[in-house]
């Protein structure tokens, strides 16, 4: 009989053991993979890791009539909500750093030599580099402060395509005819998902004004991916401004997405029934190939953190199993364990009061 129990309790020992070893390769394997997907932790790069900041994307649909000339109202908005609750932009600071951008097309790109290749275009405003945190390889990113608006920052495949090498920030490209000179060159997606979600044409990233050009020269207004770093005064302030901001005249034509806590198991375990990938893409609104890998992310995430939760559950449950059995133990025994506790109280008791005598 004793070797039956304790052939049970070795067993029950290895399975709580072997139960928390997973779960803990679990969570590392959940967090890997979270910061791989480094565009979610802008508002960590903005702070430098002191928190208290909220990252919100938001992506349109191209009915929505959102575009270029609503950004100001919106950062007004954000301002005006962040007063009210006794935070309040200083001379110099930027409070709510934000970004915006739009896909202009695909596009035949030639160089002064021989190379060519067809690219995606982007139209970038605002911080949009920030918020990204590509690889630099050589030069600069461009900004909305820069004398000229002709810089280009591409990527290494389509540098290599154009001169066969990826230093050759200040050369010229030329986007449908339209000359641009190469600001920077950034390092390809790096992980799976990124570049699973990229496609197989190489990016480029110009300014508002350069687009117009590639436009036929209409101004270029389109605001497909809005994102903002907003402090949080208060806990979820951040989010709750931004959705209050967009409310219902955006219904149905814009997603907002919490990049702060997508990640987090507590969000992740909590749309275990939204697992498919089928939200990935969504008609009505075309998103960029970071969030899409971003979201492939998501669903992973979201097995991982519930097949650990099912994990934790078993040494929880051993625990509780050992609690009642430990309680019903006492019950059965407790005139014979309260009998021997008081005999020992009552010695100690005697103990004291003779070495209280002998001072």
């Amino acid at each position: 009989m004793k070797r039956k129990i304790k052939a049970r309790s070795i067993i029950l020992a290895a399975v709580n053991l072997a139960a928390i070893a997973a779960a803990a390769v679990l969570s590392l394997v959940g967090s890997s993979l979270a910061k791989s997907q480094r565009y979610n932790y802008a508002a960590d790069r903005w702070t430098q890791g002191a928190g208290g900041c909220t990252q919100v994307s938001c992506f349109f649909s191209d009915d929505s009539g959102f575009v270029k000339d609503s950004i100001m109202s919106v950062r007004m908005s954000l301002l005006n909500s962040l007063e009210s609750a006794a935070v309040v932009q200083k001379k110099g600071q930027t409070l709510c750093p934000a970004a915006y951008s739009a896909p202009v097309g695909r596009f035949q790109v030639t160089s002064d030599r021989i190379g060519n290749s067809q690219a995606d275009v982007t139209a970038v405003g605002g911080e949009f580099f920030l918020f990204r945190s590509f690889d630099l390889l050589h030069g600069n990113y461009i900004s909305d402060s820069d004398l000229m608006q002709d810089g280009a920052v591409i990527d290494r495949t389509l540098a290599f395509s154009l001169y066969g090498s990826d230093n050759i920030a200040g050369m010229n490209i030329y986007i449908n005819n339209t000359s641009f000179r190469i600001a920077g060159v950034i390092d390809d997606p790096r992980t799976k998902y990124e570049r699973e979600c990229a496609g197989d044409y190489p990016k480029a990233y110009i300014s508002y004004p350069k687009a117009a050009e590639l436009s036929g020269g209409e101004p270029f207004s389109k605001v497909s991916c809005y994102e903002v770093i907003v402090p949080d005064p208060v806990e979820n302030f951040g989010f709750s401004a931004v959705e209050k901001i967009f409310g219902n005249e955006y219904e149905g034509k814009i997603i907002l997405v919490n990049n702060t806590k997508r990640f987090t198991s507590a969000v992740r375990t909590g749309e275990l029934k939204n697992i498919s990938r089928s939200d990935i893409r969504q008609e009505a609104i075309s998103l960029p190939y970071w969030e899409n890998a971003s979201r492939i992310v998501e669903h992973k995430l979201t097995v991982i953190y519930s097949k650990r939760r099912a994990l934790i559950a078993i040494p929880l449950m051993t625990l509780l199993w050992a609690i009642v059995r430990t309680y019903r133990w006492l019950r059965s025994k407790r005139k014979t364990v309260f009998s021997g506790i008081s005999d020992k109280v009552y010695a100690l008791m005697c103990w004291m009061k003779s070495k209280r005598s002998q001072s």
